[in-house]
């Protein structure tokens, strides 16, 4: 990594944390320049004004996080070529890793900005919203290889249940962070697992 390409990845380091602790609105570029060891045409070189250096925060969370879940799901895959036993391998080891966070999640940088979204300009909407489908759209499709094998029990809507394991670890970093236990997360990701359990493994013969 080159000394631009660092500085610019320093930038995005500082401000996602200062973000996450405290919100976009109350994150000043000052206070990200001061942190960053930069000065004001260090950071301006870099990103223009405050929607450039979102727009960039949010490209690489969502990039982190996509390699994250393309790392856990293909070990899944790897471990069973069933998919439901392969799904459920995935969500153990998404709980494992969420688990292995030492302070808990830092939050969901989506979300910080979703809350205060008429800061940023439509290109930064755009953008969280599209993370969000694409990430349903993940989830969607692996929960159609496993209705194929195992029609559900109950009639449920794919799509939704797709968004419920959005819902489960945003609301899992909330329970975590507001009740001061990190442990919260990593049990809503498994009780999550015990549903789709319920919902797709086949009856157990009488």
């Amino acid at each position: 990594m080159g000394k631009g390409e660092a500085t610019r990845e320093r930038i995005l380091e500082v401000a996602e944390a200062a973000v996450l602790a405290k919100g976009f609105g109350a994150t000043s570029i000052e206070e990200v320049i001061a942190e960053a060891g930069l000065t004001k045409s260090g950071f301006f070189y870099h990103f223009r004004d405050k929607n450039a250096l979102a727009r960039e925060m949010v490209r690489r969370y969502v990039g982190t996080n996509d390699r994250l879940f393309d790392d856990i799901f293909e070990r899944g895959r790897q471990l069973s070529d069933d998919p439901l036993q392969a799904f459920l391998i995935s969500l153990k080891l998404l709980a494992e890793v969420m688990a292995d966070l030492p302070n808990g999640h830092p939050g969901c940088l989506i979300a910080s900005i979703c809350y205060q979204e008429r800061l940023f300009d439509r290109e930064v909407r755009d953008l969280t919203a599209q993370s969000v489908r694409n990430w349903n759209a993940r989830f969607r499709s692996i929960f159609e290889g496993i209705a194929a094998a195992y029609p559900p029990k109950e009639a449920v809507d794919l799509d939704d249940l797709a968004d419920m394991l959005s819902c489960i670890v945003d609301g899992g970093i909330i329970l975590s962070k507001t009740l001061n236990d990190p442990r919260r997360l990593e049990r809503q990701i498994l009780v999550f697992r015990s549903c789709v359990k319920l919902i797709f493994s086949p009856p157990t013969p009488s």
